[in-house]
């Protein structure tokens, strides 16, 4: 019940009952309520700045919760591509040097995603950049191991190919060693015997008897079979595959023709002084990827540590090619 309030009129020198004009009432009324709401705003906002709901407490859980696995996946990405590093580096550097096969480029192991940008669809977000670095480095790890696995690829093909390859390479000496009368010249400068001046001598020169038996050095295909201007006279070139192609120079007469398929220590010729020589000999060279090398290095199938030791001397004495 509320309370009834009175006012001393001094004019009737008694006391009146007081009755509030509405407006004023209202007024009042106003002010109560537009207090309680300010106060109402400011504690709601205060409630929200500063005290989370259950909801909140579980989203930020589940934040903490992914940036802390983010950092264990991108430090796992890190030390995938360390690992991945160490068999790049052991495939260029040993595997590959196993089978004299060139090491990847390091412009494509490296090179990155050409074309529009891949990573807009991260852009305008909190982590946009943390997302990015993690999607680069992910794209990058997948794109080198596929590299990788292509690269494992063609060493497992070049095992398969050993046997076929150690076969083709030229690893025995033209000529018996029975029928060798003498090393006359080996590989580098010698003394050309007609202009009596220094040439580079591409090959070796076998001093032997006309008609004695010239054989191929390794497997593979009879290239050229015949005479042509290049000073060899009859001569024969066999190309091995993986590189190699030796040359038969100055033969008296040929034992094969072109296209055929020979196996090392097959019959290809006869030791003749064809073309430009000076006496019966065999003029041999070896070359690998294009350019001539010195075929001494290429007995050892073919001479016993003695008889190879012996070889090598013979071929670095200074004279005049019989070629």
């Amino acid at each position: 019940m509320a309370r009834t309030k009175f006012i001393f009129n001094t004019k009737t020198l008694s006391y009146e009952k007081h009755i509030e004009p509405i407006g004023r009432r209202l007024l009042k009324l106003a002010s109560m309520l537009s207090t309680s709401l300010v106060i109402s705003v400011v504690i709601i906002f205060l409630v929200y700045r500063f005290v989370d709901s259950p909801k909140e407490k579980q989203l930020k859980r589940e934040i903490n919760n992914l940036e802390l696995n983010y950092s264990l996946l991108n430090q796992r990405v890190d030390r995938i591509n360390t690992v991945l590093k160490d068999l790049e580096d052991r495939d260029d550097n040993i595997y590959r040097a196993i089978f004299e096969a060139e090491p990847i480029p390091d412009d494509l192991r490296q090179s990155g995603f050409a074309g529009i940008n891949r990573y807009d669809k991260l852009e305008g977000y909190k982590y946009t950049e943390l997302i990015k670095g993690l999607t680069q480095k992910v794209d990058k790890l997948a794109k080198a191991t596929v590299i990788q696995s292509k690269s494992y690829d063609d060493i497992w093909n070049l095992i398969n190919n050993q046997e076929k390859m150690l076969g083709s390479i030229p690893a025995i000496m033209p000529i018996h060693q029975k029928d060798l009368k003498l090393m006359a010249s080996g590989f580098g400068e010698r003394i050309d015997p007609i202009y009596k001046t220094s040439h580079f001598h591409a090959g070796m020169d076998f001093v032997a008897d006309i008609g004695k038996p010239v054989y191929a050095t390794g497997n593979g295909t009879i290239e050229f079979a015949g005479t042509d201007d290049s000073g060899y006279g009859i001569h024969v070139k066999v190309n091995h595959s993986f590189g190699y192609l030796t040359l038969y120079g100055h033969l008296s007469e040929l034992k094969c023709v072109e296209g055929q398929k020979v196996k090392r220590g097959d019959l290809i010729g006869l030791v003749g002084s064809t073309g430009k020589s000076v006496g019966p000999h065999l003029h041999y060279e070896v070359h690998k990827n294009g350019i001539p090398v010195n075929p001494v290095n290429y007995y050892f199938s073919d001479l016993s540590p003695e008889e190879y030791l012996e070889l090598i001397e013979q071929s670095r004495q200074p004279s005049q090619s019989f070629d």
